[in-house]
């Protein structure tokens, strides 16, 4: 029975997306809500505010996710078709192209000449996209399945902010806020950094640093433009 090791690499593409949309979730929505807040917004203001910032942010992340993917796939579908093109033009070359990848990589010609012909003979445009344009199925793009990955991801993320504004008093809403969205920031950072094995301190610094900047320069454009 065969071992199969498991590698954090591979959980790095879904880890990324789903990080990433939490935290800009909770970043936007947390600064957007501590900026009106610094303006001296009503709690029924905030909570509309807050309510409007995560349907669009959910919006804007599934639309740029669904349009860059959706490019991507046309990408990888005219240079499949491409490649086939190729390889029903001029088989004999595909095959010189593909054993001279396995040698850049360590075969020997022989071998290299042996392990294309046998692939060409199962799968040739699978082999090609495989190792010479560097498709496969596990990187193949999949447009709706991003968009909607995201704006949940966002959603969830940008729903702490929100029940907090809507739970904490009004004096004391923005540093509530502030506070919840920082440690929360950093869980999310640290358990990127676990999962992925990397060091969990920077990966808390990082995010920590740059949300608490944001959320800081909201608070000061409230304070300076808003009602008192």
């Amino acid at each position: 029975m065969g071992h199969k090791e498991p590698h954090r690499i591979k959980a790095i593409g879904w880890l990324r997306a789903a990080v990433l949309g939490a935290n800009d979730g909770i970043i936007s929505t947390a600064s957007l809500l501590i900026g009106v807040a610094s303006a001296h917004a009503e709690h029924g203001h905030l909570m509309l505010t807050g309510l409007a910032g995560l349907v669009a942010g959910a919006m804007s992340m599934a639309t740029g996710e669904y349009v860059s993917v959706s490019s991507q796939a046309d990408t990888e579908t005219a240079a499949l078709a491409e490649e086939q093109a190729e390889l029903d033009a001029d088989g004999a070359r595909e095959h010189r192209e593909l054993a001279a990848i396995y040698v850049r990589r360590g075969l020997d010609m022989a071998l290299a000449k042996r392990v294309a012909q046998a692939l060409m003979a199962h799968d040739a445009l699978g082999a090609h996209a495989r190792d010479e344009l560097g498709i496969s199925e596990t990187t193949a793009a999949n447009p709706l399945q991003a968009a909607l990955a995201s704006a949940c991801s966002f959603s969830v993320g940008a729903a702490l902010p929100l029940i907090v504004t809507a739970l904490a008093p009004q004096q004391r809403v923005a540093a509530s806020i502030a506070m919840t969205a920082l440690v929360s920031l950093a869980i999310l950072g640290g358990l990127a950094a676990r999962v992925g094995g990397a060091k969990i301190g920077p990966g808390v610094l990082r995010v920590t640093f740059w949300s608490a900047l944001s959320m800081g320069l909201a608070s000061a454009v409230g304070a300076i433009f808003g009602a008192t």
